[in-house]
């Protein structure tokens, strides 16, 4: 889940299993024999909520990332092909004087 909230629902029988959940919450939410297997489910997610015979088994725990809404995946990947492409007249030009001058002398 990314930046989900859920507000005055019913979770009856459920399993949430293997879950990671970025600013996700639960506001006034009612939770009946509900399993949570591997998730990162903690106590300040569970806002104004009520837990009756809930089990939590292997809670995640750790630093998790968190990017700003405007720091997506397609800014990481351009500014990663930015940084290649900068680095391309070097190689051009290497690759030219390797043949001009020779291998070996590049080299030395």
């Amino acid at each position: 889940f990314k930046s989900v909230t859920f507000e005055d629902s019913l979770f009856k029988n459920c399993v949430f299993e293997d879950i990671t959940s970025l600013n996700t919450y639960f506001r006034n939410c009612t939770f009946l024999n509900t399993t949570f297997y591997n998730t990162d489910f903690e106590q300040y997610k569970f806002v104004d909520s009520e837990l009756i015979n809930c089990t939590f088994y292997h809670i995640r725990t750790g630093c998790q990332i968190s990017f700003d809404d405007d720091y997506s995946a397609y800014w990481i990947y351009f500014v990663n092909f930015l940084g290649t492409l900068a680095v391309l007249p070097g190689n051009i030009v290497s690759a030219l004087l390797m043949d001009r001058i020779g291998r070996l002398t590049m080299l030395g």
